[in-house]
């Protein structure tokens, strides 16, 4: 009874909160902002061709590798198959090794030429995805391939009711998409419910197969290729934020993700010794 009372407690202090109203009202109307680019872009065509896909060569029995996190469901996993029928060899980055040998089933059910490989990673723990780092190099080069990575997909997340922090000390976020996911687990089933059927009817919700195309649309695109916001499949694109051109923040934002990055690696390095 008092977990259940925790938990009611929990939700309605989310449903209250000014970050939940903030993203129920501004998020529906930057995706129809976008949506309405798209039609405008199909009354008055552009000068400008969509973007076409350009898949990374096959030498001999080598394969560009590419790297998708969060491959055991949703948006990952799909990603995960399209880019195998692509001819990557995909590596698979999950927190569950039960769901991601039912992925890698999944994928090779469909896909008998796949090449697959699955880590065991914890997204929210530097200390894990250092390890992650130091197992990938190892296995590329007992593999004796590349080691370089030709494609990182980075897809994870979830819509918590509650903030909370990496064992690092770091808070964490995510924007759910417009895809319909697992993402709201969270959620209490009536809050995403609701929340998939108004989007539905709004005709923004997609499923992951479908969702996927702007994101192989990115992940594919010519190598010159710089600085494009992709968006509703088949090679579109449509303007970003005036927000994304800012260059003095996108500088801030890459020092302090670097210094971040150095600090927590310094940190793992010392409980390790």
């Amino acid at each position: 009874m008092l977990l259940v009372m925790k938990e009611l407690k929990a939700v309605i202090h989310f449903v209250c909160s000014v970050e939940f109203w903030r993203m129920a009202l501004l998020w529906p109307v930057s995706l129809l902002t976008s949506h309405f680019q798209l039609l405008f872009q199909n009354l008055f065509p552009r000068k400008s061709n969509p973007y076409k896909r350009c898949v990374p060569p096959i030498t001999g029995i080598k394969r560009p590798v590419c790297i998708v996190t969060g491959a055991t469901s949703g948006l990952g996993a799909a990603a995960a198959y399209a880019l195998s029928r692509e001819g990557f060899h995909v590596v698979l980055v999950g927190r569950s090794s039960h769901l991601l040998s039912e992925t890698m089933a999944d994928i090779t059910s469909r896909n008998k030429d796949a090449c697959l490989e699955a880590f065991q990673v914890d997204l929210s723990s530097f200390q894990s995805v250092l390890k992650f780092k130091d197992s990938l190099q190892q296995w590329l080069l007992d593999s004796d391939m590349h080691l370089s990575i030709q494609l990182l997909i980075n897809n994870a997340g979830i819509l918590a009711t509650s903030s909370r922090l990496t064992p690092e000390g770091y808070d964490q976020a995510a924007d759910p998409g417009v895809v319909k996911t697992n993402i709201m687990r969270e959620v209490p089933s009536f809050l995403s419910l609701m929340a998939f059927t108004v989007l539905k009817l709004l005709g923004l919700l997609q499923s992951p197969e479908k969702g996927i195309n702007s994101v192989l649309d990115a992940a594919l695109a010519p190598p010159e290729t710089s600085g494009v916001y992709f968006f509703g499949g088949k090679g579109r694109t449509v303007n970003s934020s005036a927000l994304s051109f800012n260059s003095k923040l996108a500088g801030e934002l890459w020092t302090t993700s670097c210094n971040l990055f150095i600090n927590s690696q310094l940190a793992c390095r010392d409980l390790s010794n």
